[in-house]
């Protein structure tokens, strides 16, 4: 399982030809309390930097960027229902979306957790 990271401030983990993507915890901290989410449609087919959906907040609204090209396989429902998720675990129950991979060579590309939070610092 490999876990990189964006430059818009989202976090992919890939396992096998599926990947899960959501906000990573800078994003969460930066826009406050998340108060609506609009999930992409699954059977879509993005390609990176699309943009694949929209978080809400109380201070701010915010893309969700598609981090590599692919094809949403799932939604999380249980955020829709509660999109405080994002911020109370961003990085597990708070995911956004599931996508199949069309090219995982793009993973390579993407930042590493210790790069992520050197760039995040500066953010």
């Amino acid at each position: 399982m490999t876990i990189k990271y964006t430059e818009d401030h989202e976090w992919i983990r890939v396992e096998g030809d599926i990947a899960t993507v959501g906000i990573t915890v800078h994003a969460q901290d930066a826009l406050g309390d998340v108060v609506f989410v609009d999930l992409p449609e699954v059977g879509k087919t993005f390609a990176q930097k699309d943009v694949a959906g929209v978080v809400e907040s109380v201070k701010a609204a915010a893309d969700v960027y598609m981090p590599v090209d692919g094809e949403i396989t799932e939604v999380n429902e249980s955020l829709r229902d509660d999109p405080s998720l994002a911020n109370s675990d961003p990085l597990d129950a708070g995911w956004f979306f599931k996508v199949r991979l069309s090219n995982a060579g793009q993973i390579d590309k993407l930042l590493d957790e210790t790069a992520y939070n050197a760039f995040a610092a500066n953010a």
